[in-house]
């Protein structure tokens, strides 16, 4: 009985995966909500570090900052700045289409460009506002 399980289980087709469908903007915005919530996470983790640093003292912030200022501290830096903009402003367009607006496709299109663009232009602004 249990093989004849398996083998029909076997035979089945298996449902589309994403290297069938073609790529559409809203599965590539909802692939990047999920993962810029899981960067906000590590940047979570970053700051509750450099919190802890900034309470064992001078010496130790210092380091921490020097590794901030490092490339990749920059690119750390960068990529929360990044993720907490997009996800605040595409969690915006999920409130909105929560009330029933923008579901025609032009309208999804246009806002997923809406969020990007401004995503990019929020963590510039945010940046040289910073330096």
């Amino acid at each position: 009985m249990q093989t004849q399980q398996v083998q029909s289980q076997q035979a089945r087709p298996l449902s589309p995966h994403i290297q069938i469908y073609k790529w559409q903007i809203t599965s590539v915005l909802s692939i990047l909500h999920r993962f810029t919530g899981i960067a906000l996470c590590g940047g979570l983790i970053g700051f509750i570090t450099w919190v802890y640093l900034l309470s064992l003292g001078a010496s130790d912030y210092v380091y921490g900052m020097f590794l901030l200022r490092s490339p990749l501290g920059q690119f750390f830096l960068w990529s929360i700045l990044f993720s907490f903009n997009y996800h605040f402003l595409n969690g915006l367009r999920h409130l909105a289409w929560d009330m029933g607006f923008g579901f025609d496709m032009k309208d999804v299109n246009k806002s997923g460009a809406v969020v990007i663009i401004l995503s990019i232009a929020f963590t510039l602004l945010m940046f040289i506002g910073w330096r």
